[in-house]
């Protein structure tokens, strides 16, 4: 009985001090939380202002650009899939493996290539573990995204979507990341990048008049300057949404750890006190054995 009461008081132990560990995090991820949906909702009106007057320059006149030129044959894509470095976010990473998986799975069946691209060690992690290749990834911070980062991501992307086939270039671009509703829904999600797909984020049930606008100097020129522009806004705005829900998986994950945690330790609680009982008992029964043997 004592080897038993000595277990459960080890597991006691071991498990607060893991509680107290979930609990650290979920007040970590609770004060980040609020900063970091502050920064999606600053992002925004950059966001939509750069839409709106790429939308306006797309729609009023007919340019023909590479980054708006459909192909009429894609034959490579490429996947930007936007995961955590952390674990302990419960299913957050797998979510977004598992919608990124599906949007492969779609684009193979299309008889097209696919060349991925990773942000966050988690989905690097995936793949090694597959031995699946992918063309570049980046790490550090993506609870913190920095605009430099989706700068050279964007870079990188547009890079390689001018590039031809032959030197491995891509016909079009997919984004896959986890958009930020509110505190208990993250969905993630499939944004197609290139060619082109004019999305204002905050207008999208009712249709909104475009104004016209008189170019200087020619539309095209302005194309040219809003696009890369408007690429890095769309990446760095879904790295946001990305960073805010991490953090609102993981202040959940950890908020229902802790409660687990407080279940276990009930639990063991009163497993060591039935053993106390029972050893206490077996204690007073040999006593009174003992003393009617004599």
């Amino acid at each position: 009985m004592g080897a038993q009461i000595r277990v459960y008081r080890q597991k006691i132990t071991a498990t607060s001090a893991m509680r107290k560990i979930f609990k650290a995090m979920e007040l970590i991820a609770t004060s980040r939380i609020g900063k970091a949906r502050s920064r999606v909702a600053a992002s925004l009106p950059y966001s939509n202002a750069i839409t709106r007057a790429v939308s306006a320059v797309a729609s009023q006149h007919e340019i023909d650009h590479p980054l708006t030129r459909e192909h009429s044959e894609a034959r490579r894509s490429a996947v930007l899939v936007m995961t955590s470095d952390r674990g302990l976010a419960g299913s957050y990473s797998a979510s977004v493996l598992k919608q990124a998986e599906s949007l492969i799975t779609k684009l193979r069946d299309e008889n097209k290539e696919v060349a991925t691209y990773i942000i966050g060690r988690k989905g690097q992690a995936y793949f090694d573990f597959r031995n699946r290749e992918y063309k570049q990834v980046w790490t550090g911070n993506t609870d913190a995204p920095e605009f430099e980062v989706a700068r050279e991501v964007g870079n990188v992307l547009v890079d390689s979507f001018n590039a031809s086939y032959e030197e491995g270039g891509v016909d079009e671009i997919h984004i896959v990341f986890t958009q930020f509703k509110s505190m208990v829904t993250q969905e993630p999600t499939v944004v197609r990048l290139l060619p082109l797909e004019v999305i204002d984020q905050e207008v999208t049930d009712q249709a909104e008049l475009l104004p016209l606008y008189e170019f200087e100097p020619e539309p095209a020129q302005v194309l040219d300057a809003l696009l890369p522009r408007y690429i890095e806004s769309r990446i760095f705005t879904a790295m946001l949404q990305a960073a805010a829900s991490e953090l609102a998986a993981r202040q959940r994950a950890m908020k229902s750890a802790g409660d687990n945690a407080n279940e276990l330790i009930k639990k063991y609680t009163r497993l060591r006190n039935n053993a106390r009982q029972a050893e206490i008992t077996q204690e007073l029964t040999e006593i009174v054995a003992g003393a009617d043997a004599l």
